[in-house]
């Protein structure tokens, strides 16, 4: 059994921070286990190419539901990363940070040090912002967010309609009380992905303190007298053990890093006990909890020619690949997002639970070529994402055999609340794209189609077609009460020299996307492990 100080389990967009901050200090000796391989390829450094990225076998895990019973059985696919940079290497590149009051909601939880005031300094330290240093932004930190280009057509119009519905122009989603239309930021440096393994690992990956062990999946924590002393892995046909004298950290992810914990004994009790797996904690939250933020769908026709289809003429394609390979330019260099708005479905909401996202794509996309084969034609897709759904899911066990995935059910619109506000976000949908000089742009509602207009016939819709946003949290969440998993500091409890640090540690899902939360966190946690938790505070 090698040795060394530190294990973090999982390169992904918490891993790779971690194991760039903590071994800054060359007397830590820190170890990388990642269950995949290289992030070198095209596909992946092309943010245009993200949605067929993450459907490729090879770089993910295969994940999804079980037959989902809230959304006429189906089984939703449900991408996560198993490469380097992880999730932060297939996803869309859009960085959003939530909103003020989701942080504070956490500290008053019971949960002191998770203030807005607190992770606020964190942000700003990953990342280095196109607007440059100031009071919401960081200007040199390891992680590029630079704005997405607007359509010069279509981003105006959308911004008008947005208006004349009483919704300002946003400038910026980055901020405390981020409400209101815009485009947002992403995580792109020099017109390719700017994940976590590109922003905080390859810079530091010759460091001799800094060892990564690839193609290596985590099989069991290894636990003795209640301290995490170690990683069992398999390699190969192999299987092998690593030694920490410190910590193990897990960085798997909201699916994985319950699983990891389940198969190794810490878990609910009689979930393990039914498995045939040896109890060493009851923590009956883990797996449990399971947040994600549903989409709800609109498809439009385009009443003019300038949508993105036109670029997908395969000679226009290729040649402009060609140019994005040489130079980082062009339309490869981004995805074609018209328009993003932050909204509140009612008066009662104290902040926006809406996140609406219009693409002048359709999600059918693909090339075309005259005499070859026809193109999707020019459409608007539009999607509405739940912020703050009440539903929830979980994750468990499908055996004890750790190659085996874990079964994850989501339960999206389980509760009637959840299925009120995705109706209505259909009728906002069609209300939006009815206002001038939106309008003017659309020829026809595609789908659901104009004789969905009954609550029924919506919600018929809406379990048809619901997907993930990509989003999962909270399962092994941070909390004070029997359910939860983690304390404050992402120690696991009941069990010595052991964290989890990922999304699944969110003891509630932010409204936002979760990939900029997660590498705040794993910065913080980094702090927190090295004993400088106090070193970053603003004034409250």
């Amino acid at each position: 059994m090698a040795e060394c100080d530190f294990i973090v389990v999982g390169a992904g967009s918490a891993g790779c921070v971690l194991a760039n901050r903590l071994s800054a200090d060359p007397a830590n000796n820190v170890v990388l286990l990642e269950a995949g391989g290289s992030d070198d390829h095209p596909m992946i450094s092309m943010p245009l190419a993200w949605m067929n990225a993450s459907a490729m076998p090879r770089f993910g895990w295969g994940t999804q539901s079980e037959p989902e019973p809230y959304l006429d059985d189906r089984v939703q696919p449900l991408p996560r990363g198993k490469l380097m940079g992880g999730c932060s290497s297939i996803n869309g590149t859009m960085y959003i940070r939530g909103m003020k009051a989701d942080y504070d909601g956490w500290r008053d939880s019971g949960l002191p040090g998770w203030g807005y005031d607190d992770v606020l300094p964190y942000f700003k330290r990953a990342e280095s912002n196109w607007r440059g240093e100031g009071p919401e932004h960081g200007g040199d930190g390891p992680l590029s967010v630079t704005p997405m280009k607007t359509h010069p057509e279509l981003y105006p119009a959308f911004i008008k309609a947005a208006k004349k519905l009483g919704y300002p122009e946003s400038e910026d989603f980055n901020v405390a009380k981020p409400e209101g239309f815009g485009i947002p930021d992403c995580t792109i440096r020099s017109g390719r992905r700017n994940s976590t393994a590109k922003a905080y690992y390859e810079p530091v990956q010759n460091r001799r303190n800094l060892h990564l062990i690839g193609d290596a999946q985590a099989t069991r924590i290894l636990v003795e007298h209640g301290r995490a002393v170690g990683i069992e892995y398999r390699q190969g046909s192999d299987v092998k053990r690593l030694k920490a004298r410190r910590e193990v950290i897990i960085s798997a992810g909201a699916f994985h890093s319950p699983h990891l914990l389940q198969l190794s004994g810490i878990g609910p009790a009689a979930h393990l006990q039914d498995m045939g797996i040896g109890v060493l904690k009851d923590l009956p939250g883990v797996g449990e909890n399971l947040q994600d933020h549903p989409i709800a769908l609109t498809f439009w026709k385009a009443a003019k020619d300038n949508t993105f289809d036109k670029y997908l003429r395969l000679d226009r394609l290729g040649l402009a690949v060609a140019r994005w390979m040489l130079t980082g330019r062009g339309f490869p260099a981004q995805s074609p997002l018209t328009v993003q708005g932050f909204y509140r479905s009612s008066d009662e909401e104290s902040r926006p639970d809406i996140q609406f996202q219009v693409s002048h794509t359709s999600y059918e996309a693909r090339p075309w070529f005259p005499l070859w084969r026809k193109g999707a034609g020019h459409q608007l897709s539009a999607g509405c994402l739940l912020l703050n759904p009440e539903s929830r899911g979980r994750v468990s066990l499908a055996s004890p055999d750790a190659a085996e995935n874990p079964r994850i059910l989501l339960n999206f619109l389980k509760e009637e609340a959840d299925r009120r506000k995705m109706r209505d976000t259909v009728r906002f949908m069609r209300k939006f794209f009815a206002t001038e000089p939106v309008s003017d742009y659309v020829a026809a509602e595609i789908a659901p189609g104009s004789d969905a207009a009954s609550d029924e016939a919506i919600d018929g819709w809406l379990r048809a077609t619901v997907m993930s946003g990509g989003h999962p949290t909270s399962t092994c969440a941070m909390g004070t009460g029997d359910r939860a998993v983690l304390n404050e500091q992402l120690q696991v409890r009941g069990i010595d020299a052991l964290r989890v640090v990922d999304a699944s540690a969110m003891p509630g899902i932010i409204r936002g996307n979760t990939n900029a939360p997660t590498i705040m966190m794993a910065e913080k946690a980094s702090d927190m492990i090295l004993g400088k938790s106090a070193a970053l505070r603003t004034a409250a």
